[in-house]
Parts: C-alpha cells; structure tokens; sequence
C-alpha cells in the first residue's frame, strides 16, 4: 500500500487524512514558495522575486538579520501572463530595503512559509564574481551550478541564455527551480540572449517571460527597457546590454549608454565592466561575424570610456583575448572574454579558427564558470574553470589591470567628451 494513501482498515487514519483534505493549503505552515530569486534594486536595496499559483498570496516580504525574527517588512507588486496555452503564476516583485552592506538577511515570501537567507554584497573591495553564460537545464548545468556554489562570491553575473524554455513555458518554471539554492542567496544580474526572444510574429512580442520573471534595475538605471541597465556594487560599474534590442546610434539604447558613461566617476567605482550576449571578438566557427555590426556602433563609444572587461555568452566555448580595439592588440582596449559554455542542451562549439588571431590568447571548448575577483582599485584575478568530473579545475588564470588610473584615460578624454557631446 501507498504511504500516500489512506488506510481505510484504521479510522483515525482515516480521519485525519480526511482532515487535511479539507485544509486550505494556504494555511499550512509548510508553504513554500515556488522559484525564488534575488537581485539588486539599486543602491543598498534588494529585489526579491518569486511565483505562486495561489493568487491570494500577497506580494510582502518580511525580513531580518536574525533568523525566524523579522524586524521588518515591504510590499511591493505582482504580475503575470499568458502564453498560448500556458498561464504562468502570479509573480512577485519586492524591493527590500535599506540593507546593510555585506551582512545575511533571513526572510519570508508571502507572509508565512519557508525562510531563506542572503547576503548583501560588501561596499568596498574585494569583490567575487561568480561568471556563467548559457546555462540551460542539462547534466552540466548541474554540474557547473554545484562548482559555483563551492566558491565563495558575493553577485553572479550572467550574459544570456538562461531557461532554454523556448516557448516551452514550464521550463521557466523548472529553470527556476534549478537555481533557486544559489539564485535565492546571492543577487543573480542577467541580461537577454537569444533564447529568451520566444517572439511569435502577429501573436506574442519577444522576451515576455524573461521581462515577466527577471525584472533587473533598468528604472532606477535611467533605462526604459528591462533589455538593458546598469549597476554599481563596492567600486564596480556594471552595465548590461542588449544584444537583441536596437543599438545603433540613432537608437535608445545607444543614447541611453551615452548618458550612462558620461554619469560615471572612475574614482569612485576604477573598474568597469559591459555584459552582452553576442561576442564581438570570437574565433569560434559557431556565431562568426554575429555581433560585428553592434560592435561598430558601440565599441569606439566604450572604448573611448575606457572600459575593462567585456563579457559575452552565445558561442558554447571559452575564450580570452588580449586588450582589443577595431580588431587589433590595443593596450587601451578592453578584454573580451567569452563564457558560453554552463551547460546548455546545444552541446559544445568544438571548432576554432586556424591559426587563432593574435589578440586570442585561450580558448577551449569545455563546460565551465568563471570567477572575478576584484581585489582592489586596480587590480583583479580572472579564472575560468573547467567542468572535470567532480571538481572544478582552475584551466586559465591571469592578473587583470584597471585603466582608470592609465595613460590611456588622459591621452582620449578629448576623444570621449567629443563623443559624448555628439548628436
């Protein structure tokens, strides 16, 4: 016999099965949250977002820094959406704070329920970096989400392509799942990739599920669109483009960038770093030529901003190149690093270009997670790491440098004030 069932050869069990029958499964103390995940809401606040298919549940958040003893509490918003034939929950949005920098907060979803804990980035350096692009939910996902979790970090930064849904709505559910164990205790920062379009033309305009689900801080950034926002965290600015949205330079996004360098204090936050799904510098075959025409809007604008590392997903393989600018080694430029490789259903793009370009300095195609360490104003520790059976093996290592404090930044302020004064 089932231990699910009731046995009817004892009243009392009987009883009591019936008896939790007629319990509404909104009062019991067991109620857990569906999918739960955590991300920055601008400065010292957090966005916690999570879903529930009972639509009763109200959209408040209880916090605290002790556990089971919430000292304080905030409500925020709901959404949801229809997709063909799917009806997804009701999706929570709560922004709570102000929070204390580096210091675990336990909360509640809902008003009742499971209790979770996170813990708020530091203020100042160092800084960790969890990296991964193209995650899915396969074998390796797994395996890449329990490396990760092994390392110590403080934010995870994510340049597309997370459920691998596909129009498959229930796989937005199941990727949440997935991350919750990490994506409930540290922010997860993600921006689009291809995968979340699910545009049908005529019936369904793209990245409803993926704007639905992660909502990222494009308001409290000045942007106007969920595909594209910037962040600063303990001397850090972040800023997260859109790969899939227009970016030439008569488009919204390019003028909101525009404004978004002009706004940055290099002495305040001496790294910066630009997340974006397609690369512009790949010697992969898969995705060749993809992002040459954002790269030719967008790159004399960083790079006049004199931006550090740029990071992208999109080709299922690791690469690391030189400083670049337009093609060439440039000791000015940015170092694009490309990280599509967590784990997706896809497979692996095994094939390179031969002989490999000269601003490639590594490249391999195995699954993996990255890790950014910002140890200090001007310098950090970049490692990507290998999926090896059970362990993470630590395969590229270098010392990165900052270049606020550069020759370069005085020898183009002239050029970048010229362009950002430009129509």
């Amino acid at each position: 016999m089932s231990c699910l069932g009731a046995d009817t050869r004892n009243p009392s069990s009987s009883a009591v099965f019936s008896f939790l029958n007629s319990l509404d499964p909104r009062s019991l103390q067991f109620y857990v949250p569906d999918p739960v995940h955590i991300s920055l809401s601008g400065e010292k606040h957090m966005r916690i977002t999570w879903v529930t298919d009972d639509n009763s549940v109200p959209s408040v958040v209880e916090y605290g820094t002790t556990s089971n003893t919430y000292t304080s509490s905030s409500n925020g918003e709901s959404t949801s959406y229809s997709y063909l034939m799917y009806s997804s929950g009701k999706i929570h949005h709560v922004v709570i704070g102000p929070l204390e920098d580096n210091t675990i907060y336990y909360y509640r979803c809902g008003g009742r329920g499971s209790e979770f804990q996170l813990k708020t980035p530091p203020s100042q350096f160092p800084l960790s970096l969890a990296v991964v692009g193209d995650l899915g939910q396969t074998s390796w996902t797994t395996s890449t989400l329990n490396h990760i979790k092994q390392c110590e970090y403080d934010m995870l930064l994510l340049p597309g392509d997370l459920s691998y849904a596909d129009y498959m709505q229930h796989l937005w559910d199941t990727f949440g799942e997935l991350v919750e164990p990490l994506a409930s205790t540290r922010p997860w920062m993600v921006t689009q990739g291809n995968h979340e379009k699910e545009r049908i033309p005529f019936l369904k305009s793209g990245f409803q599920s993926y704007n639905a689900r992660w909502k990222m801080p494009y308001e409290e950034s000045g942007s106007t669109s969920n595909l594209y926002y910037s962040f600063e965290v303990a001397g850090v600015h972040v800023i997260m483009l859109g790969s899939y949205t227009d970016y030439d330079e008569s488009s919204d996004q390019y003028a909101w960038l525009k404004a978004d360098l002009a706004n940055i204090d290099r002495k305040r936050t001496p790294w910066l770093v630009v997340l974006l799904h397609v690369p512009w510098y790949n010697s992969n075959w898969a995705h060749q030529g993809e992002g040459d025409s954002m790269m030719s809007a967008m790159e004399p604008l960083l790079h006049a901003a004199h931006v550090d590392i740029i990071i992208s997903g999109h080709v299922h393989a690791y690469e690391r190149t030189e400083r670049v600018y337009k093609g060439g080694i440039n000791p000015c430029g940015a170092v694009h690093i490309t990280i599509g490789d967590g784990g997706n259903r896809e497979g692996l793009a095994r094939r390179y270009h031969n002989p490999k370009p000269l601003w490639s300095v590594f490249r391999e195609a195995s699954f993996g997670h990255g890790e950014l360490k910002i140890v200090n104003s001007t310098h950090a520790h970049w490692t990507w790491h290998r999926n090896d059976d059970e362990e993470p093996v630590r395969t590229d290592d270098v010392w990165i440098t900052s270049l606020a404090g550069s020759q370069c930044v005085q020898d183009s302020s002239r050029e970048f004030r010229k362009i950002l004064m430009s129509p």
